[in-house]
């Protein structure tokens, strides 16, 4: 049983950074949710290629990340700006981060997964993309002042 929560967990949290780089795509190649979405789950959910194989992702957290990110993105943006400082509005911020952001925002206002859960989650995906960089402390103060915001009744 403790496999299957543990698998459950990591098929969430492929599906937390399949949004992000969903999100990233749509916003670049200025492709449609729908577009996108049956495009990751068609070919990367599980996928196999000769770099190695990608994780399995849960499709109900994928398409309600995804969901929530388009539906709720002013909502969302306004939230990232309160949290960015005055000089650096969303639109200066870095694609990756932007779609990063819109991902969790989506997640803080699905109010199922802990807020703390979702910074967490979010920061690891940051991690990932800058490996060396200063930019997961940043997404955690932003991820933490979007929490508190959205959920304040978690803290």
């Amino acid at each position: 049983m403790a496999e299957s929560n543990t698998q459950k967990r990591r098929m969430r949290s492929a599906s937390r950074m399949y949004a992000v780089q969903a999100l990233f795509q749509m916003e670049a190649s200025e492709q449609s949710v729908d577009r996108v979405m049956r495009e990751f789950e068609t070919h990367r959910f599980g996928a196999t290629y000769e770099e190695g194989e990608w994780e399995e992702g849960d499709l109900a957290t994928f398409r309600g990340l995804m969901e929530g990110a388009v539906e709720e993105q002013a909502k969302i943006d306004q939230m990232t700006h309160r949290a960015l400082v005055a000089k650096w509005p969303i639109a200066r911020i870095d694609p990756t981060l932007r779609a990063l952001f819109r991902a969790a925002g989506a997640e803080f206002l699905g109010k199922v997964t802990p807020p703390k859960v979702v910074i967490v989650e979010f920061v690891e995906i940051a991690k990932a993309f800058y490996p060396d960089g200063r930019e997961p402390k940043f997404v955690n103060a932003v991820l933490d002042h979007m929490a508190r915001e959205a959920r304040p009744e978690a803290f």
